[in-house]
């Protein structure tokens, strides 16, 4: 009986926190914004495949759905849906609610940034994944057969899903602190692309999304376990595809047929090689400054005046 009287009290406690987010996430699906955004990824990711569909494998392909939710240009969006709900008139108009009603600051925080994550990573899903399962379903005759592998798509969406958290955070933190949302957008823009294109020189995908763009080919082809004795098979494979091709253009020489055009390879992705790529510190690399931002963000809220 006191379980059920603990689990009644807790239920009957977060029931405004339930009914912020609920309003946040309707008034969200309401807007324009979102629905506008909703439309153009959809439109722009199925250009994007229609684009490179005989050109690309199924990796290069999927990482160039993914690029535009980590570079450009929907991080404008996800900022600002970050940046709204703690600063402007926003915050002035939840003086009243805050202070008369049973909700805490922090909880109202929490409940409203949970409100914009899970509509950001619904408008990413809903839009991504039935590409990706085409892209991979998909018979494409004139592209080499790829090995892109369920464990490495549903890693890299989480991936992405996570910087598009970060970034939602992040516009927590800077519509928190400077409490009107151009300047927390502008700031950020003018902040958060310098350092990314910085820290893609040194290829620390951990820390820069244009560098995770660039190393989710090798994300999506890794295996949920490595398999023993890979290595010597893709070694003798290697061999025998090397001696293959020399016995091809052998053979080419003597036959007055032309050669075949090879495809168009994706050079932003395969520019630069990512064997030691790691799930753990990609995920440290975003969790923790995500973390960060979220804390600092309700401290500040916390604090400041209504």
């Amino acid at each position: 009986m006191d379980f059920i009287d603990k689990t009644i009290k807790l239920g009957t406690r977060m029931m405004p926190y339930f009914a912020i987010l609920q309003h946040d996430m309707k008034a969200l699906w309401g807007s324009r914004l979102v629905r506008l955004w909703l439309a153009a990824t959809a439109v722009l990711t199925l250009m994007l495949a229609l684009a490179n569909w005989s050109q690309f494998q199924d990796a290069p392909l999927i990482a160039s759905l993914l690029f535009p939710y980590l570079v450009f240009p929907w991080f404008f969006v996800v900022v600002v849906l970050g940046v709204g709900p703690v600063s402007g008139s926003r915050a002035e108009a939840l003086a009243d609610g805050i202070l008369s009603r049973p909700v805490s600051r922090s909880g109202y925080l929490i409940a409203a940034w949970l409100a914009r994550v899970l509509l950001v990573w619904s408008a990413y899903l809903v839009v991504v994944v039935p590409v990706i399962m085409l892209v991979t379903l998909a018979k494409r005759p004139a592209v080499a057969e790829d090995t892109v592998t369920v464990y490495g798509i549903v890693t890299a969406l989480g991936v992405v899903g996570l910087v598009l958290t970060f970034l939602v955070s992040l516009g927590f933190l800077m519509g928190t602190l400077l409490r009107k949302p151009l300047l927390a957008v502008v700031v950020l823009i003018f902040v958060w692309y310098p350092i990314s294109v910085i820290l893609s020189v040194f290829s620390l995908e951990e820390f820069s999304p244009i560098s995770l763009c660039q190393a989710l080919p090798t994300q999506l082809r890794q295996p949920w376990r490595q398999v023993e004795g890979s290595a010597k098979v893709k070694t003798t494979n290697k061999l025998d595809v090397n001696a293959f091709s020399s016995l091809s253009n052998f053979f080419s020489v003597l036959s007055p047929t032309e050669p075949q055009p090879k495809a168009a390879k994706p050079d932003f992705f395969e520019s630069k090689k990512f064997a030691n790529f790691s799930l753990f510190r990609v995920t440290l690399g975003y969790g923790l400054p995500t973390l960060i931002a979220v804390i600092l963000a309700t401290l500040s809220f916390y604090w400041r005046d209504l």
